[in-house]
């Protein structure tokens, strides 16, 4: 049967992860003045929640593949919340820093988790509504977090942002554990034996500073060469070799396992890609209106709300589509319309004003919302059936990758013209290009792949 309360935990779940990801961007001057900290330590506040995002997204979808999914759903949301408590109630910046990086972690398995509950939770004939409903909450969390910031600022107070995960969290709990059975498993994996429940190891520690520091190393090389000059751009090569020690681990085998698949890059890609090219346009549009002096702060918010409002519309008719025809080609429909409305915001000048801009950006959130659901139906789908936590891990890395390099590349490519409006139609420019990389990944995907296999433990557990 579908099991619609578990998909409606998920896309409860990933929304609150994602907002918390830019709700903390408007409290962050509140944060300067209440605790004395400058900006570069106020900005740990942003990094310490991303940074695990990570580092610990790929160990946890193998811990996934082990332990049962109840527990795991469980354990992630209840530390989620807890954390968020923390970092309400943190006395210095230096507990909320730590309660933040906490906070991330727990975010990290909660989001590796989303699209394993998404996939079982429907059978095979329904799964891209079904996956479409969570992939559209995803980035509406991540793109309505300001705004709805700045309004509990306004009459509760900042604490309140975190401190409202509480309810929330205990409202996911509820409607997954009364949808998941006692001791709910993956199948026994192939080459490792049984699966079998058991807490992460110490060898796990190597393997997370590896994707940490690599991670370190890369934003904190597009964050100073956007601030310092583009020579600082050169402490990325420092991600290179960590990155080569973690594929070379033993702990990597599962990750080489999947990606080499048939048909598993191209969904990776094409997701990393377009998330890169929609976050650029979500950092620089604001800045934009702002220069060109033509509209006040709630128009600013008022015309960032034309992406949002067009994904919710689509989100629900490109999984609708996935389901009924073919979900790659729904999918290469949707980036194609995100690239279409970026070009058309590339000539962006002095003279445009919200409306200018707001059509524009409901054209590219139309594709947005048309590409995610079928996207990650693909990936799912075509994931081996021992590697499925691996598989969500593996695609919210991509995703997060994306939402961290896409503002960073932007400023990057903004701050060689000295922050003027030729930068602005490059840093516009490379979005666009980003997103056509995401239509030809998946154009090339479809002609190497294999057609979409079911899992078959996930297409034989939901018949009926």
């Amino acid at each position: 049967m579908n099991r619609w309360r578990l998909v409606a935990a998920t896309g409860i779940a990933v929304f609150m992860a994602q907002l918390d990801v830019t709700v903390v961007n408007v409290v962050l001057p509140t944060i300067e003045d209440e605790f004395g900290a400058g900006p570069s330590v106020a900005e740990w506040v942003v990094l310490g929640y991303v940074l695990p995002l990570i580092a610990l997204t790929l160990p946890a979808g193998r811990w996934l593949d082990q332990v049962g999914r109840r527990e795991a759903l469980a354990v992630s949301v209840a530390g989620f919340a807890a954390a968020s408590v923390a970092v309400g109630l943190a006395p210095g910046i230096g507990w909320m820093i730590a309660a933040r990086v906490v906070q991330g972690a727990f975010a990290a398995v909660l989001l590796a988790l989303v699209p394993v509950l998404t996939t079982i939770a429907v059978r095979p004939e329904v799964r891209g509504r079904a996956m479409a409903v969570v992939m559209t909450l995803g980035p509406l969390g991540g793109v309505t977090g300001p705004a709805l910031g700045g309004l509990l600022i306004e009459h509760l107070g900042w604490p309140w942002i975190f401190i409202l995960n509480v309810p929330v969290s205990l409202l996911v709990i509820a409607l997954g554990w009364t949808s998941l059975a006692a001791g709910d498993r993956p199948v026994p994996a192939g080459p490792d034996g049984p699966a079998k429940s058991r807490m992460p190891g110490r060898a796990r520690l190597v393997e997370t500073a590896l994707l940490g520091g690599a991670a370190i190393a890369l934003m904190l090389a597009l964050s100073l060469g956007a601030g310092h000059g583009p020579g600082w751009l050169a402490l990325a090569v420092a991600a290179v070799p960590l990155t080569m020690a973690w594929w070379r681990l033993p702990d990597g085998r599962p990750v080489r396992e999947l990606l080499r698949a048939p048909g598993m890059s191209a969904p990776h890609l094409a997701l990393m890609a377009e998330m890169a090219a929609v976050m650029s346009v979500q950092f620089l549009i604001p800045f934009q209106l702002q220069r060109s002096g033509t509209a006040t702060p709630a128009e600013i918010g008022l015309t960032m709300l034309a992406f949002p409002a067009a994904v919710m519309v689509t989100g629900p008719i490109g999984g609708a589509l996935a389901d009924r025809f073919d979900g790659r080609a729904v999918a290469i429909a949707g980036a194609a319309a995100v690239t279409a409305g970026l070009v058309l915001l590339v000539p962006a000048g002095t003279g445009w004003g919200p409306a200018d801009l707001a059509w524009r950006l409901a054209v590219a959130g139309a594709g947005a919302g048309l590409f995610a659901g079928p996207n990650q139906t693909i990936a799912m789908g075509r994931a081996p059936r021992h590697l499925l936590g691996t598989t969500g891990a593996t695609t919210s890395l991509a995703r997060q990758l994306g939402v961290a390099l896409g503002p960073a590349l932007a400023t990057a490519t903004w701050s060689l013209t000295g922050y003027g409006v030729d930068g602005m139609r490059a840093a516009l420019g490379l979005a666009a290009v980003l997103g056509a990389v995401s239509v030809l990944v998946q154009v090339r995907g479809v002609r190497a792949s294999r057609p979409v296999a079911e899992p078959a433990h996930i297409t034989e557990s939901h018949r009926v």
